[in-house]
């Protein structure tokens, strides 16, 4: 138990140390990256370092924590078998497993963890960040879903859109048609603008015409000054961007998830594949602690670097799995489920074959 407590402790301060270390890398290299558009685009250098890296750190120690624990791992297992620590408590009747015991539970318990730090935690920060992006980065605009957007209101609605402008809540060149259960038109509105009236939690129609029809495609026409009419759409269901999904908890995202499946959304998946990805990432933690132990336990010429290296290519391939599978989710050849989850689940299998095939 002794020896147990004094494994977290040094495996838990190389994870600290290495998160840090990995938090400033990121922020001086994104810096260096951006810092001309946050020039041009007028951001200040109090809003940078007080308000976007500050919001942006959350987001950078999601990404990191698996790299920064199975660093520490591997640095600390490699240690320990260098200095034959590994072959003295075998010795001793202490299996591999057995020493495996405390990484494994720090992987489960930061898994744990960073589950509820990626599903709540890092949403409410994100919200600030891609707020500040859109405003200061010149490819912000390119992220987003703003013209020819078409949805469906109800089962027999669609809505048509010809340009959303997100900030002001203003959409323009609009199109709302009402179709019998037969399928044929029974109601048409056309307006130029429609405006979201926060206070009413309702859509304002300016100078909207508005045509009912019969049997025979003929009925009355009206022009009106303005409508104010209640939509199940809402705004953010009419500009979409590429990091919907990471600025919403993960009830937030179930419901909104909901409503793009409702209202016939398109381009659904990669939104999908985020949702799912909310509950396989954190499991990273662990999978990449159970590589790193049985990696890293076997002496091998060059020492620590030789370790470190072959640690590193293992989690960068990890994590590169994990980048080549989305495209596949997005395109619909693999599901949002399979995208999230088979990168983890191979890397899974391997770790117990490594652990199976060491020495006991």
């Amino acid at each position: 138990m002794t020896y147990d407590l004094h494994i977290i402790r040094r495996l838990l301060a190389g994870y600290l140390f290495l998160t840090g270390g990995l938090i400033v890398f990121f922020v001086v290299l994104h810096y260096v990256e951006y810092v001309d558009d946050f020039m041009d685009r007028g951001a200040t250098m109090r809003d940078v370092f007080q308000v976007y890296y500050p919001n942006y750190i959350p987001e950078i120690i999601k990404l990191t924590s698996p790299l920064a624990l199975f660093i520490s791992a591997i640095f600390l297992t490699s240690q320990i078998s260098q200095r034959l620590e590994v072959a003295s408590l075998q010795a001793a009747g202490v299996s591999l497993k057995r020493l495996m015991l405390p990484f494994a539970l720090v992987g489960l318990v930061l898994s744990l963890l960073m589950f509820g730090f990626n599903g709540w935690i890092v949403p409410q920060t994100n919200r600030v960040r891609l707020a500040f992006e859109q405003d200061y980065t010149k490819d912000a605009s390119s992220r987003a879903e703003y013209a020819n957007i078409h949805r469906q209101n109800a089962p027999n609605s669609i809505l048509s859109v010809s340009y959303y402008e997100r900030r002001s809540r203003t959409a323009t060149s609009v199109t709302l048609q009402q179709f019998s259960d037969e399928g044929t038109l029974v109601q048409r509105i056309d307006a130029d603008r429609m405006v979201w009236n926060d206070s009413l939690n309702v859509w304002t129609l300016m100078a909207p015409t508005v045509q009912y029809f019969d049997t025979h495609g003929f009925g009355q026409r009206l022009e009106l000054a303005r409508m104010d009419t209640s939509l199940a759409l809402q705004p953010r269901d009419l500009a979409r961007v590429e990091g919907d999904v990471e600025a919403m908890t993960i009830p937030e995202a179930r419901n909104y998830l909901s409503t793009l499946r409702r209202t016939a959304a398109n381009r659904t998946a990669p939104s999908l594949v985020a949702y799912n990805a909310k509950f396989a990432y954190p499991l990273s933690n662990l999978i990449l602690v159970l590589l790193a132990v049985p990696l890293a336990s076997v002496r091998r010429r060059g020492g620590h670097a030789a370790q470190l290296g072959i640690g590193l290519f293992v989690a960068f391939t990890y994590l590169a799995a994990m980048k080549l599978t989305e495209p596949f989710g997005y395109a619909g050849a693999l599901s949002p489920v399979v995208t999230a989850w088979l990168p983890h689940l191979g890397f899974t299998a391997v770790a117990l074959w490594l652990l199976w095939r060491t020495r006991a």
